[in-house]
């Protein structure tokens, strides 16, 4: 007996089961007639709970499974510049196209040079403010530097769960096929297939319409732009599959309709889960609670201990979403985790394998002496760190640089340091023992700075005031 279809019911036959967006759940109906192995990409990104939504919804029981099997596809996903980096929100699909390169597939990243300056509206309340070139190219530089290191440390430090090789992975720029086009020539021959009672039907135009600002016109052909890039990818790049949040179903509805009119071509795409905070907002630099992935807005440090303070109720679904680990290793994890809760040993893992894929070896390891550092009162990961890293984890402490001149002293520092107030209350503060050194407090305001003990072997000295005030001093000519 075939599995129901339709819009209420949209099954993709697989892996010897039904796998179904039903009213926006993935879900899995048993059905023995097929034998496609278990192995699958898809299969695996529904195991994980990446994959959320599919279009067409008469896509047919076999069609995408049929041609993921069949040889290497191209799967491609956009990114607008509307920032110097990345963020978290973006992280799952960017983790979503190394999914499929692992598979053996092929990934494009996408950024969006043109697109930018028009702003998608999907998920947003009102408009975005433009963007002038100038910040877009910036923005650019930053997004392709974040795309092109992460694409790196997955290749050399995910774990392979396949025998397949690596399929290719090309990060392009739509602003290279809309510069020069005539505006005129365009509306003639793409904005004729697009059908205005279909436009206006999406969600995220609806949603503008009905609110106080409404939509500009700008706006509202976004839709359209998205959809010519991804028929652009399909005539140059032969790609079919178009992976992108929920909140981007619409378009890539668009996408499909627009092609297949246009070629009578098949094409598909995948939604994957917006990630939310415990609250339920989404994550993204509009919500203003982004984690950046560039290291200038976001340190290894911080994106370290943002996934470490994860509650437990989201530690299995993280580790599933966001690193590659094998799922029996992830239950593996999890068991350990709940005989010992405690000690976050899930929560690390996973800060562990996202730090890495976001910042390399050496990012982790920059994150991990910055934590003990910080949290252990440790003199040898203090001593170990650069200045960049003391920088990173007191981002809000003044940094001075010092001339060390024979017989100064503690109150000399502090002085110059601005971090007392000159005269008695400075010193009572010493005295007082409101003042650390390296971690050790010090009570002698006269007590002459000693190379090894108040000096670390990196030039440097970390000064704090009360609980939560510090002070950075490099010092010269040591």
């Amino acid at each position: 007996m075939a599995a129901p279809t339709g819009n209420t019911l949209r099954c993709l036959g697989y892996a010897r089961q039904w796998f179904c967006f039903k009213r926006h759940r993935f879900i899995i109906v048993p059905n023995r007639r097929h034998s496609v192995s278990e192995s699958g990409v898809l299969y695996l990104l529904n195991k994980r709970g990446i994959l959320k939504d599919a279009f067409p919804d008469t896509a047919g029981q076999l069609q995408l499974p049929m041609l993921l099997e069949s040889g290497s596809q191209t799967v491609y996903c956009g990114f607008d510049p509307t920032a110097e980096s990345l963020h978290v929100g973006n992280l799952l699909a960017i983790i979503g196209l190394l999914h499929f390169r692992s598979a053996g597939h092929n990934a494009i990243a996408l950024i969006g040079g043109a697109t930018a300056r028009i702003g998608d509206p999907s998920g947003k309340a009102t408009e975005r403010e433009p963007l002038s070139e100038k910040s877009i190219e910036q923005n650019t530089r930053g997004i392709r530097d974040c795309l092109e290191r992460i694409f790196t440390n997955h290749e050399l430090y995910s774990p392979r769960n396949s025998k397949k090789p690596l399929g290719t992975v090309n990060i392009l720029n739509n602003a290279s096929w809309y510069r020069g086009k005539d505006v005129v020539e365009f509306l003639s021959t793409v904005g004729r297939h697009f059908r205005m009672g279909t436009l206006l039907s999406r969600h995220s135009v609806q949603s503008r319409l009905k609110s106080a600002e409404g939509m500009s016109l700008t706006e509202f052909s976004y839709q359209i732009f998205q959809a010519y890039d991804f028929y652009h990818l399909n005539q140059h790049h032969d790609c079919r599959i178009q992976l992108g949040g929920t909140d981007q179903l619409g378009n890539l509805m668009s996408g499909y309709e627009f092609i297949h009119k246009v070629t009578e071509q098949q094409v598909f795409g995948l939604t994957i889960p917006l990630v939310t905070t415990s609250t339920g907002d989404k994550l993204g630099k509009t919500a203003g609670n982004a984690v950046w992935l560039n290291r200038d807005k976001t340190s290894p440090f911080e994106l370290y201990q943002y996934f470490v303070r994860q509650l437990d109720s989201n530690a299995q679904r993280y580790l599933k979403l966001f690193t590659f680990l094998p799922l029996p290793e992830i239950e593996h994890i999890m068991d350990q985790h709940g005989r010992e809760p405690e000690k976050r040993g899930a929560q690390k893992r996973l800060a562990a394998e996202v730090t890495k894929l976001v910042h390399g070896k050496e990012g982790l390891e920059s994150a991990k002496r910055c934590t003990n550092a910080l949290y252990q009162g440790s003199l040898d990961a203090l001593e170990k760190m650069t200045d960049e890293e003391l920088q990173e984890l007191f981002r809000e402490a003044p940094f001075y640089e010092l001339l060390l001149e024979p017989g100064t002293s503690v109150l000399d520092m502090c002085r110059k340091a601005s971090a007392i107030p000159d005269g008695a209350r400075g010193y009572q503060m010493i005295t007082d023992g409101g003042v650390w050194l390296n971690h050790a407090r010090v009570t002698s305001p006269e007590q002459v700075l000693i190379p090894g003990h108040h000096i670390l072997n990196n030039g440097l000295t970390l000064i704090r005031i009360g609980k939560k005030n510090f002070y950075i001093v490099k010092w010269l000519r040591l």
